[in-house]
């Protein structure tokens, strides 16, 4: 029983600090790996996901779709302090519990109840170890306390370092797209300047740079793409997909722009789509949902911008569509995030920036 019982918090003890290095420090994912983070946060968003589908109004499931990242992150971390605590005990309790305690503590109780005041470094001192061995891992398990409560401290800024840079860019792309953000107002607002391909290229470029950065942070913390925007006709999943859309356009169906820029920019954006549909293992949709290009040229055109007529370059862009809308939808449907359509509603395109719990009408003629 006692071997069973070392083998059982080494093995414990060794997931634990395995999953806690490959989440918090090690800047890349391991292929086929079976971790204990995945499981608790999956199993949790699950969950989380069925609870918030019962919420009729799209704001309040919104709300508390938000409060999950956070909420995962501290059952996370309770899930990895307590597998650490239970594993010293079962250590302890494999020595035969070489602990001198007060009077009515004996047995595991005594070894979880010091493996805890070790781990979180209280030091009260009604439990001591007798032995050398018992010793050596009290020692341990208060060095590994400290650390792994370091980690954490610095873990959570580094997230929200990277959260906070990501909701900027997002928050930018307002004033060109709109919120939900539309691919045709993209266009729009660029012919309406005096060189739009200059403004074109500057915005894809932008987000070239943008597209990279959310690859690197979402592969390193998976966690990170479940954090909500601070508005909620806002998402980074569909910004992403609107800069998509826009540069697959601007490449293929919009006349007067070098497509250059527009390509590499759909190069990254749909390299990182793919990469962190495939860190939540998604398959992409095998039959994405058809959309014809007639009603959204026939909207560009009213608008000022020229378009490519006749059916090879609605059949480029329908190729370039299908590289990204199977992953894109595949993330839409598992976190919950809406994908917007190339075009505004009927009515004036709803800008964040304008909202306001008052009326300023004097702003309708910048938009």
């Amino acid at each position: 029983m006692t071997l069973f019982a070392g083998a059982f918090g080494l093995l414990l003890l060794a997931t634990v600090l395995w999953d806690a290095y490959e989440t918090i420090l090690l800047p890349r994912r391991l292929p086929g790996d079976i971790r204990l983070s995945r499981l608790v946060l999956r199993n949790l968003w699950m969950a989380w996901k069925a609870l918030a589908r019962r919420f009729r109004s799209p704001g309040k499931r919104e709300i508390f779709l938000s409060f999950y990242a956070q909420l995962g992150l501290i059952v996370l971390f309770g899930v990895w302090a307590t597998g650490l605590i239970v594993a010293f005990a079962a250590l302890q309790w494999a020595h035969g519990t070489r602990l001198a305690s007060p009077p009515g503590l004996a047995g595991f109780a005594a070894d979880l109840y010091m493996s805890g005041t070790t781990f979180f470094t209280l030091g009260l001192g009604d439990v001591v170890p007798t032995t050398t061995l018992a010793r050596l891992l009290t020692v341990m398990e208060a060095g590994i306390g400290f650390g792994f409560l370091a980690l954490v401290i610095a873990y959570v800024p580094v997230l929200y370092q990277f959260f906070s840079r990501r909701e900027a860019r997002i928050t930018m792309l307002d004033q060109w797209a709109g919120s939900p953000p539309a691919a045709g107002l993209i266009l729009k607002l660029a012919f309406e300047s005096r060189e739009p391909n200059v403004e074109l290229d500057r915005l894809f470029r932008d987000w070239e740079l943008t597209a990279a950065e959310i690859l690197e942070s979402h592969l390193s913390y998976p966690t990170l793409a479940f954090f909500r925007s601070q508005h909620d006709n806002q998402s980074w999943l569909a910004s992403l997909g609107t800069v998509l859309d826009a540069s697959a356009l601007a490449g293929t169906c919009v006349r007067g722009v070098d497509p250059f820029q527009a390509r590499l920019t759909f190069a990254i954006c749909r390299h990182t789509l793919v990469d962190v549909a495939q860190v939540f293992r998604l398959r992409p949709h095998t039959e994405p949902t058809p959309k014809g290009i007639a009603e959204l040229r026939a909207w560009l055109e009213g608008v000022g911008v020229p378009t490519e007529a006749g059916p090879e370059a609605e059949a480029r862009f329908q190729e370039l569509r299908g590289l990204y809308t199977p992953y894109l939808e595949a993330l839409s449907e598992y976190l919950l995030m809406p994908i917007p359509d190339w075009i505004p509603p009927p009515g004036k395109a709803r800008y964040n920036w304008r909202s306001t719990a008052f009326s300023l009408s004097q702003h309708d003629e910048w938009t």
